[in-house]
């Protein structure tokens, strides 16, 4: 298989764009349109899985509907061998140059990661990723996601929303385009999603390759503290009800094996309580006996 992932243009592009991503609002991030070969991302299409292919796993939730492939076993070659370049050194540089994070290590299970499929009617809620990989007990520090999405219109919907880090406005919306890259840092307030119903056409999908980079240790500003979290927690919008789940999403173990941890709850209350109550709390707490 060709090498498809070009070091010197790759780097370019970053030093070109590393400032425009780092001061983005509302958390960096970059939307890059056409910098892969179409050649690699036409290869993925022609193997990509069917809804009904066993490479999938479903996630069925109050606040998500979507296809994830569980590990490379149940990929194409060419798929496989092209998601390799993704953990290369040269995409590592790239994304170095362009966050400003150094030590960047890939994830060699793509766990969470590889192919994503949204059918019609499908959507993800807006959530805040895992912190912490359950394998490897690294931080998770970047996402990048390539859209694979030929021909696709406004109309269908399936834009990547970005909200901020109060959850009261969305700030960015991002059409989910053929050969459109979105790279942005992770940390407990980067709440992003695809919260409304895909309503594209029947028989089409939304499709996209999702990757995920991390280190060994992080700024301790990026988690909430007693916050490692190791599944996905799941938010609603300002006046939004989602059918089937309570208002307090961190109640559910949204999904089998990667969940909303019991801790959760506690750093998020303590996000949202304001300082003067919780010095408050703290003053009246029974203190434990010696």
């Amino acid at each position: 298989m060709k090498l498809y992932l070009d070091a010197e243009y790759l780097q370019n592009i970053a030093l070109a764009s590393s400032k425009k991503y780092q001061s983005a609002l509302p958390f960096p991030h970059i939307v890059l349109d056409n910098i892969l070969p179409e050649e690699a991302l036409d290869g993925v299409l022609e193997e990509f899985p069917g809804v009904e292919s066993p490479a999938w796993k479903q996630y069925k939730t109050p606040f998500e509907a979507k296809l994830e492939t569980q590990g490379e076993d149940k990929l194409g070659a060419f798929t496989n061998l092209l998601l390799y370049q993704f953990n290369s050194p040269p995409f590592l540089k790239f994304l170095e140059t362009l966050t400003g994070i150094d030590g960047l290590i890939p994830d060699p299970y793509f766990f969470g990661g590889g192919l994503h499929q949204i059918p019609q009617g499908g959507k993800l809620g807006i959530h805040a990723d895992y912190s912490r990989h359950g394998k490897l007990d690294l931080d998770r520090r970047l996402n990048v996601i390539i859209y694979l999405n030929k021909d696709w219109k406004e109309e269908y919907g399936g834009y990547l929303e970005l909200w901020d880090s109060s959850m009261a406005e969305c700030v960015q919306k991002i059409l989910p385009i053929y050969n459109r890259m979105v790279v942005f840092n992770i940390t407990d307030w980067a709440f992003h999603g695809h919260p409304e119903p895909l309503t594209c056409p029947e028989g089409w999908t939304r499709k996209s390759i999702a990757l995920y980079y991390f280190t060994a240790g992080r700024p301790k500003g990026e988690v909430m503290d007693g916050g490692e979290r190791y599944g996905a927690l799941f938010l609603s919008r300002p006046g939004e009800t989602v059918q089937g789940a309570s208002k307090k999403s961190t109640d559910y173990k949204v999904r089998n094996g990667r969940v909303v941890v019991k801790k959760d709850t506690k750093w998020w209350i303590k996000k949202l309580t304001p300082p003067i109550l919780l010095d408050a709390h703290q003053a009246v707490k029974p203190q434990k006996k010696g």
